[in-house]
């Protein structure tokens, strides 16, 4: 059987790219790659992925689009493929519609199967909530197992990791699949040890004051603590979060509670002039929310990851 060699590059399409965490993950475990594709239809992540991503001739990679339009015999051959699917359908969070979600985002894991049956590469790399592998959605799970091993990928490892055991101070449990080739070697894998698992929040504080615009008013703030309080009496714990500096996020999501899930206390900004437009004035307590920057650090992501966008999209 092949084996992979440290020395070796091998060529990577990203599916599902959102801004492209997956080749970053495989930059900081020093694998050597070319990302020879991507596909994501959300014209902001694609912008952000571009910003930070060029080919070995400092052009942009092409972006392929809607995975469910691609004709994968027009892509080009690559030895990876990495795809963090739509994960809402599965997820504790969301409605678990599972392949019924209707927005058809509990399929397009079926996208994936097309690609890598045209394709063959010799390895994919999947990730997903750790849902996935939950009793309700054993089906899918299992026919996402099946089919890889009809199309020659009888060999997979499955393990649910959380990245507040890896030196990220978020508890982010989410499954990670890795498939090898049947003509490939893979008696060497072995998915990573914990390390670094007492990085607390304030190891990715902004390293000065932030601005006044993180900060919250004292109007949203009362009215965060009234939601609160309305579900507390209910017996429900649903409401805001403020997370102390030596402890670690909760899992950061996009939208609704999303960044009041994870708010902090910091005091250091002393101008509490508002520079938004906000309802009454801002709180004394010193209560903002975390910067898009220290979101970044919460997944992994390196200060030398440009963030060109306006906030409500980085968020």
């Amino acid at each position: 059987m092949k084996k992979l060699k440290k020395h070796d590059t091998i060529r990577v399409f990203e599916g599902f790219a959102g801004y492209g965490g997956a080749s970053f993950g495989l930059k900081r475990a020093g694998i050597k790659h070319e990302i020879v594709g991507y596909s994501e239809f959300d014209k902001f992540a694609s912008a952000l992925y571009d910003a930070n991503h060029k080919d070995k001739n400092g052009n942009p990679i092409k972006n392929w689009g809607d995975i469910t339009a691609i004709n994968p015999d027009e892509l080009p051959d690559f030895d990876l493929f990495t795809g963090g699917f739509p994960c809402q359908p599965f997820s504790t969070v969301g409605m678990q519609q599972g392949e019924k979600d209707q927005y058809g985002r509990g399929t397009l894991l079926y996208d994936i199967i097309r690609i890598c049956a045209a394709k063959k590469p010799k390895y994919i790399f999947l990730e997903n909530v750790k849902g996935l592998a939950t009793k309700r959605f054993e089906g899918t799970f299992n026919t996402l197992k099946n089919a890889l091993k009809e199309l020659g990928y009888g060999d997979l490892k499955c393990a649910i990791l959380n990245t507040k055991d890896y030196g990220i101070p978020q508890n982010r449990e989410r499954i990670y699949i890795v498939a090898f080739r049947d003509d490939i070697d893979s008696t060497w894998f072995r998915f990573p040890q914990p390390t670094n698992p007492d990085t607390v929040l304030k190891d990715i504080m902004e390293e000065n004051p932030v601005p006044a615009k993180y900060y919250l008013s004292e109007t949203y703030l009362q009215t965060l603590k009234n939601h609160k309080a309305r579900h507390a009496a209910k017996g429900n714990g649903f409401g805001y979060e403020i997370r102390a500096w030596d402890d670690i996020a909760g899992a950061i999501v996009c939208g609704g509670m999303g960044r009041e899930r994870n708010l902090v206390i910091d005091k250091r900004q002393k101008n509490l002039t508002p520079t938004t437009h906000i309802k009454g004035t801002i709180n004394k307590e010193g209560v903002r929310k975390m910067t898009p920057r220290e979101w970044a650090r919460l997944q992994g992501f390196p200060d030398s990851f440009v963030l060109p966008l306006a906030d409500t999209h980085l968020y």
